[in-house]
């Protein structure tokens, strides 16, 4: 086989945009365990096909980057081991590679659906790790979507390293779900306090020292701004005073400081107009509901702890990506940085 040539299985998933994509997601939902059902949705907002195929037909994707305001690591083929992290199903990652790399050099059977390949893969991992399919079925199709947009060669060279610390790798799926569910005490007194309440946002379930507190119906990202330990040392989107995550603005107009919601999404403010207006320019969702799971958290509020993790870049595409379906010009990207900087 030469280098460009794809297997049948290659050429069946190059078959699906993220379209075909987000419909398989919501058909595998319930089948998905609740531990990583949020994770999954997530996952897919984080790291988009639209936004990888721009950058791979753009002329310059350098250019393209800098138009886009594009920070932080958009790429999948750098991280495709450590981009699940957050994910229960995380430490099946190895098998689920195992069984991912033996679908690609399958053939594709009469009829199937991009779906009926996720469960195939995570039935071959339930099986080999004696767990629930549930456990598997968002991870493996993380694993489809990793196989498609790293390409074959690139899949098999990743190392399908595990990187949960033995201690957090004893937790079981029940016990995550409590943590997530459970709010902070207040105190004997705690029924008599009202704005000086005080919630723990997590924001890596895999490290205790990852949390801060945000006081009653602030934003997430001014609570995080009270976490003063040089988070700017491991992430250069981050700045000295703002904490772990990256923040530019206050206004919704810059888009760096969106978060996927793990757990408590209900105790977050609901999406004001500013965030529903700005949400689709970013790319990063479109959606009518009150309380999704991809946030600004500048402008969503606390009302109880919740559990977020912090995506790995941030941009300004989502219009772009609009005038491409719609057959537009590349230079498009051009009007999105300046309606960003205005904003």
């Amino acid at each position: 086989m030469s280098v460009k040539e794809k297997t049948a299985f290659e050429a069946f998933l190059e078959a699906h945009d993220d379209g075909a994509w987000a419909a398989t997601v919501q058909e595998l939902l319930p089948s998905i365990h609740e531990v990583d059902r949020n994770a999954t949705q997530i996952w897919f907002r984080f790291f988009p096909l639209g936004l990888l195929r721009a950058f791979e037909q753009a002329e310059d994707p350098a250019r393209l980057a800098q138009r886009l305001l594009m920070q932080g690591r958009w790429y999948l083929k750098e991280q495709a081991d450590s981009s699940h992290a957050y994910f229960y199903g995380h430490r099946f990652w190895p098998e689920v590679k195992r069984a991912t790399l033996r679908a690609a050099e399958s053939e594709v059977k009469p009829g199937s659906t991009l779906a009926d390949a996720v469960r195939e893969v995570a039935r071959a991992v339930a099986s080999e790790r004696k767990v629930d399919e549930s456990l598997a079925t968002g991870i493996a199709a993380v694993g489809l979507m990793t196989l498609q947009q790293v390409g074959l060669a690139e899949f098999r060279r990743t190392q399908g390293e595990v990187l949960i610390d033995r201690a957090h790798m004893k937790r079981t799926p029940e016990e995550i779900l409590r943590e997530r569910a459970k709010d902070d005490g207040q105190g004997l007194f705690g029924f008599l306090r009202t704005s000086d309440r005080q919630w723990t946002v997590v924001w890596d379930e895999n490290k205790d020292d990852r949390r801060f507190k945000a006081v009653d119906t602030q934003e997430v990202a001014s609570g995080a701004a009270n976490d003063k330990r040089p988070w700017h040392e491991q992430d250069e989107r981050c700045t000295v005073d703002e904490g772990p995550i990256p923040v530019q603005c206050r206004s919704a107009s810059c888009g760096t400081c969106w978060v996927g919601v793990l757990g408590g999404a209900e105790k977050l403010s609901e999406v004001d107009w500013r965030e529903r207006k700005m949400m689709p320019l970013f790319g990063y969702i479109d959606t009518e509901e009150p309380r999704p799971l991809i946030r600004l958290s500048c402008q969503a509020r606390a009302h109880g702890a919740v559990s977020v993790v912090i995506p790995p870049w941030n941009g300004y595409f989502g219009k772009y990506l609009k005038r491409l379906d719609e057959g537009g010009e590349e230079g498009a990207g051009e009007e999105n940085a300046s309606e960003a900087v205005a904003g």
